[in-house]
């Protein structure tokens, strides 16, 4: 599929896409005879991996290895348990990470609640009162 379908299917922009290829997180797996970037399902589900990134405040380098963490190995017993000890090890790092900024985020979001509460309340209260005043 074409960019545009791409960007349409994972709510990216054109250019966040391009952005994210030119970075090397992510990249078409061909090009059309014309030069436009065609993708796959893997290309979209890597996007997607991306995007569910992004929120919780992993930078580009971050974002590389765990898309390489989450990646199966290129070819079967191509690595050794240390290597895979220490896989398991970083995934954890990450996984703890995800975690703590999930958690804030709901604070966050709690407290975005709170506030929007107390601006319906006061909206309601203002709105009583204006129709208590009219004749």
């Amino acid at each position: 599929m074409r960019i545009g379908e791409v960007s349409a299917r994972t709510g990216l922009s054109l250019r966040t896409i391009r952005y994210y290829e030119e970075v090397g997180l992510v990249a078409p797996s061909a090009r059309s005879q014309g030069g436009f970037r065609l993708y796959t399902e893997p290309d979209l589900a890597r996007l997607a991996l991306v995007r569910r990134m992004k929120p919780l405040g992993f930078q580009l380098d971050e974002m590389r290895e765990l898309l390489e963490l989450l990646s199966p190995p290129s070819s079967p017993g191509a690595e050794s348990s240390v290597l895979d000890e220490s896989r398991l090890r970083r995934l954890r790092e990450f996984t703890e990470r995800a975690e703590r900024r999930c958690a804030a985020l709901r604070a966050t979001v709690g407290t975005a609640e709170d506030f929007a509460a107390l601006l319906r309340e006061s909206l309601a209260h203002h709105t009583e009162r204006a129709r208590q005043t009219d004749p």
